[in-house]
């Protein structure tokens, strides 16, 4: 069977680490153990044992995830993972079978597109557009979510446009999937990135046949500790857990100390409250080389996450004027065709304001040179 590469993945893991300004990432800068933790947060650190951790995720790190979707969840309806990515790496292996027709949204993360190709299945792409506000055409999500339909995955707010689905679109996916009979895989890890406003609703408890997932990398700004999960009723969440098992035993009991202290209450609003004052700034400060750009990159706000993702009207391929800015810039961002919109550019603004207006200064000087 032919292998997909994850080329988003397979670009940053090659370039990351060599670049000066890395803005391809898709979460906020992360913070370091000793700024956020308290003494007393330290010694429980210190404390905590380097034996095998409880496969499924410690106890209290569930209870704390299972408190942030209210009634109706508890502990076992929670597998604690290795980041979101392998939670939704487990739905797809356990959901998936060859031949299953699997819908997706674009421009979106392609992780679940590129598995469930790698699986033998059939992968529907539904188009949202930039002149629509990223909006998803329901009535066109209707028609394409038959009974052949397996699994809908959505990622809610979407990466990297950053639309949010209101309550209404909600609820109509859900009764399209109802009425097609197929699972809802929900990517939930950008809840919490809402630049205003109270975090976006959980499709939790709004369908028999649901799948959420979500970590503390990206609103929280702790993606170093791997902390992901997925929240499925309990008998799912057994298969998820075979599988698991196979593939990595547990996530790591450091990292689950830190993430049970990271969703703590106040400590979590703490992080938040981080993650929105730097999205903010960085905001600015791309509203402000924008000006200076002459219409050839344009940007159309959302209302949730760190990521600006910019349209660029120039006559290059979105990876060729990544790989320039990369080349002469050394400034890494993530070309709009890994994402299923080319002519589209991922860049992270999430940063110290410094930084992102330096790296945009290196960007532009690429453009210009490019343009002449």
């Amino acid at each position: 069977m032919t292998f997909q590469n994850f080329e988003l993945e397979y670009y940053q893991s090659l370039h990351e680490h060599e670049v000066q300004f890395n803005l391809a990432d898709s979460s906020v800068k992360c913070v370091n153990v000793r700024e956020w933790l308290t003494d007393a947060e330290i010694e429980k650190l210190l404390d905590t044992g380097l034996f095998y951790p409880e496969v499924n995720g410690t106890k209290g790190l569930r209870d704390a995830i299972s408190t942030l979707y209210g009634t109706g969840c508890n502990r076992d309806n929670v597998l604690v993972t290795v980041g979101a990515s392998q939670a939704n790496s487990l739905v797809c292996a356990t959901l998936l079978e060859p031949g299953d027709q699997v819908v997706v949204i674009t421009p979106g993360y392609r992780q679940v597109a590129g598995m469930a190709r790698n699986a033998g299945c059939n992968v529907i792409e539904v188009q949202t557009r930039e002149e629509d506000g990223w909006r998803l055409d329901l009535d066109s999500l209707s028609k394409t979510v038959t009974s052949k339909v397996k699994l809908l995955a959505v990622v809610n707010p979407n990466n990297p446009t950053g639309a949010v689905f209101s309550d209404a679109e909600m609820q109509r996916i859900v009764q399209i999937c109802a009425e097609a009979g197929c699972w809802l895989h929900a990517d939930e890890v950008y809840q919490g990135t809402e630049l205003e406003g109270a975090p976006t609703k959980s499709f939790w408890g709004m369908y028999e046949r649901v799948v959420c997932t979500g970590s503390v990398s990206k609103a929280y700004g702790l993606s170093g500790l791997r902390i992901g999960w997925a929240l499925a009723a309990p008998s799912v969440v057994q298969s998820l857990w075979r599988r698991h098992e196979y593939a990595l035993i547990a996530a790591s009991g450091p990292g689950m100390t830190l993430a049970e202290i990271a969703l703590q209450p106040a400590k979590r609003d703490l992080l938040l409250a981080r993650q929105r004052d730097l999205s903010h700034a960085g905001r600015a400060v791309m509203r402000e080389w924008l000006t200076g750009q002459m219409g050839r990159i344009t940007w159309r706000e959302s209302p949730a996450t760190s990521i600006a993702f910019v349209r660029c009207h120039m006559h290059h391929s979105s990876w060729e004027i990544a790989e320039q800015v990369r080349e002469f810039g050394s400034v890494l961002v993530g070309p709009g065709s890994y994402l299923g919109a080319e002519g589209y550019l991922r860049i992270t603004v999430g940063y110290d304001a410094d930084k992102v207006r330096e790296a945009l200064r290196r960007v532009g000087n690429v453009l210009d040179q490019m343009a002449t």
